[in-house]
């Protein structure tokens, strides 16, 4: 997308070779069946193409985090599970590894209800800022230290329902979170 700030990062042919090969990995390990965990909002596709992906039995349930106080590097939970994870396999599933601070914080919610494991899934694994030193146990794609849009992953709401995964520049959606809209859509 030459000119416009936006990169092709995986194609929907891409996600979907991603997906099912993470998929696998999930089945192999889980074979007795797992909770896929989804962390909202920015894993909701990535989790939906996994749900279609696997061959194990899985109960879906969802996580929301408030974000990041400002510098403070806290979030707290403003959706909890319905479901009980004691015994049972655990699946988080992340649109994105980052710092490793929201991913930490919620493998310790998780573990204190007792789960029989805690795996991580995530879309993308951008391990250049990682802070806390977790490491996601499947991953759909090493990410580069860049900011990225579609296939979840929004700028204040927008881009989530891109079917690919572009690498777009921060500074012009600062200044106009509507930058990519006419080019997209």
């Amino acid at each position: 997308m030459p000119g416009t700030g936006l990169e092709m990062f995986a194609s929907r042919e891409d996600i979907q070779r991603a997906v099912e090969r993470v998929a696998r990995e999930i089945s192999r390990k889980c074979s007795d069946g797992a909770v896929l965990v989804s962390v909202l909002k920015g894993s909701l596709l990535f989790l939906a193409d996994l749900v279609r992906a696997v061959d194990i039995a899985v109960e879906v349930d969802f996580l929301a985090l408030s974000r990041f106080e400002p510098d403070s590097g806290r979030v707290r939970l403003v959706k909890d599970l319905h479901c009980d994870v004691a015994g049972r396999e655990v699946v988080l599933v992340e649109g994105i590894v980052d710092t490793g601070l929201s991913l930490g914080y919620l493998l310790g919610e998780l573990r204190r209800r007792a789960p029989a494991s805690v795996a991580v899934a995530a879309l993308l694994n951008r391990s250049a800022r990682r802070i806390l030193p977790v490491v996601p146990d499947y991953v759909a794609f090493e990410a580069p230290d860049e900011f990225f849009l579609g296939y979840g992953l929004d700028w204040s709401g927008r881009y989530r329902n891109l079917g690919e995964l572009l690498i777009a520049d921060p500074r012009k959606l600062a200044d106009d979170p509507d930058a990519y809209v006419s080019i997209l859509y």
